[in-house]
């Protein structure tokens, strides 16, 4: 059965943009105590909020300024404004949404502000977006808060059960659990964290269309 419409997350998603912030923030911890691994700091913050993150590392000892979260969003931003790809097959797979008549929204954790610089490095992507993202982190309901989803869902005058999520993060795949709605796991491998929440992995964009029925 085809969906009837799409939520996509943008972090990792949309956009390329996951590994380099990332990469930023542990850089930026390391330099405040706390030093982290690549995949520890994947498993430990990815999907999160950055006040989220920075409530987490000071937990876990680093000695984080109390204006970190507003000082680590303008490194990112800077980062970013540098040059942000998109994912491999975006462009495509909206093309394919928008033949099929089958709306899509963006719910991501990130900023609204992040969103824009990040997709509006990308003209038409931006065109067919504006508009239609939402930012968790804005609407007080960061995932895995399920209400983001369900916000997008109702944004989109969609039943949850009759639209699908497209996340590269454990906290996404149990906000769009929470929520009642189908949710595909875009990872480079198996994911045992997606899947432990019920997310349909996959590997590449251009098997998306095949999964969603279009």
């Amino acid at each position: 059965m085809m969906v009837k419409a799409v939520i996509f997350d943008c972090d990792g998603v949309l956009v390329d943009s996951e590994h380099q912030t990332m990469s930023l923030v542990l850089d930026d911890m390391r330099a405040h105590g706390l030093d982290l691994d690549p995949a520890a700091g994947e498993r430990l913050f990815m999907g999160s909020t950055m006040p989220i993150v920075f409530r987490d590392a000071r937990k876990m000892g680093a000695d984080l300024p109390d204006t970190w979260v507003q000082d680590i969003y303008e490194r990112i931003y800077a980062d970013l404004r540098h040059h942000t790809p998109l994912m491999d097959g975006v462009p495509e797979l909206l093309d394919r949404l928008d033949a099929a008549g089958i709306p899509y929204a963006v719910g991501s954790n990130g900023t609204t502000e992040k969103m824009m610089i990040t997709l509006g490095q990308h003209p038409d992507v931006w065109r067919r977006l504006e508009g239609r993202v939402f930012s968790g982190q804005e609407l007080n309901m960061p995932k895995p808060d399920p209400g983001l989803y369900r916000h997008c869902a109702m944004f989109l005058n969609t039943d949850p059960a009759d639209c699908a999520v497209i996340e590269d993060s454990v906290p996404g795949a149990k906000a769009a659990r929470a929520a009642g709605i189908p949710c595909f796991g875009l990872a480079p491998a198996a994911h045992p964290g997606l899947e432990a929440e019920g997310a349909t992995v996959f590997h590449r964009m251009a098997d998306l269309p095949a999964l969603l029925g279009l």
